[in-house]
């Protein structure tokens, strides 16, 4: 590396999540110069000696190595992360925020860790939302501040789709609710520990058809028998010949994806200006085909929300310029 691009490096942000640690390097006008990804998760940090007794070390290893030099080239850069590096199983615990709140407030509450390594990580907190049933996230706030930064309606809808999918409302640029669905989770354990995965087979491409027909399902009267019941007919509809086993689970997708966003439509108070989506591509497709078929939307997808979401953050909070 050049002298010019270890002066360059103004900012080194982590998404440090439950299976993976991405590492972004920014320059002074936030422009990613470098991107990295490492399968060093909270929950799969690399062996350490002596971190049964203190588990920093494992994460303060799992930094050394995914981006020591980095750390060493640009002593002056300030380090912030976000993810689950801040839940009470991370390095250390940064404490919710409560909703509504705007992005501004977030970065005044980082977390400041001292890494063992001469810096000092600041740890972006979670949202919580105090009700009868509550809600936290822990990461998708950093998501939805970048996404703010490319979507400037007043009144907003921010879709997640994911392993827990959350929605958020934005409002005036504050997020004021949101709502957590495990559909994805709930996807994966139907179809791998359920009779539901005994008949399924895999598919070389996703079959929009089966998926769709799902979609539909939730959307009609057969649905209002609810989710739980809907589910069965990804079996029924195999014994009986009308869904092929390559078909079963891209329409067992639809079902779930397809209640997902009919409660959504449900609980809506009032149409948003925009639906924004954030996240996997094929995933974002999907949920994009719903939402158009239950008559929501205009619907857009952010790109780079979680890098522009730290660059964001460590602006608001003094890190950079």
């Amino acid at each position: 590396m050049t002298v010019k691009e270890q002066d360059d490096c103004a900012l080194i942000a982590l998404d440090w999540g439950t299976s993976s640690l991405r590492c972004y390097r920014f320059d002074a006008a936030g422009t990613v110069l470098e991107r990295r990804a490492h399968p060093w998760g909270i929950m799969q940090l690399p062996a350490t000696e002596g971190a049964a007794r203190q588990p920093h070390l494992a994460f303060q290893a799992a930094l050394q190595a995914a981006c020591g030099d980095w750390l060493a080239e640009a002593p002056d850069a300030p380090l912030i992360a976000a993810g689950m590096v801040g839940s009470n199983q991370g390095w250390q615990e940064a404490a919710y925020l409560t909703v509504p709140l705007a992005p501004e407030r977030i970065a005044r509450k980082l977390l400041a860790v001292d890494t063992g390594l001469g810096r000092t990580l600041h740890i972006v907190p979670g949202l919580l939302q105090m009700s009868t049933l509550p809600n936290v996230m822990r990461g998708e706030e950093t998501q939805i501040i970048g996404a703010l930064r490319q979507w400037r309606d007043d009144e907003l809808l921010v879709g997640l789709p994911g392993t827990h999918s959350k929605w958020v409302r934005v409002t005036n640029g504050r997020i004021v609710h949101f709502d957590t669905f495990m559909t994805g989770e709930v996807y994966a354990a139907l179809s791998a520990h359920t009779i539901l995965g005994r008949t399924m087979q895999a598919a070389d491409t996703p079959d929009d058809g089966a998926f769709m027909r799902g979609a539909r399902v939730a959307q009609s009267l057969d649905g209002q028998a609810g989710v739980l019941s809907n589910i069965f007919s990804c079996r029924t509809l195999g014994l009986t010949g009308e869904l092929a086993p390559r078909a079963q689970a891209d329409y067992l997708s639809g079902l779930l994806i397809g209640h997902e966003l009919n409660a959504l439509k449900q609980l809506a108070l009032q149409q948003p200006q925009r639906i924004g989506l954030i996240g996997d591509a094929g995933l974002c497709r999907r949920y994009r085909l719903v939402l158009e078929l239950y008559g929501m939307g205009p619907v857009s997808e952010a790109a780079a929300a979680t890098e522009i979401g730290l660059w964001s953050l460590a602006q608001h909070a003094g890190l950079v310029a």
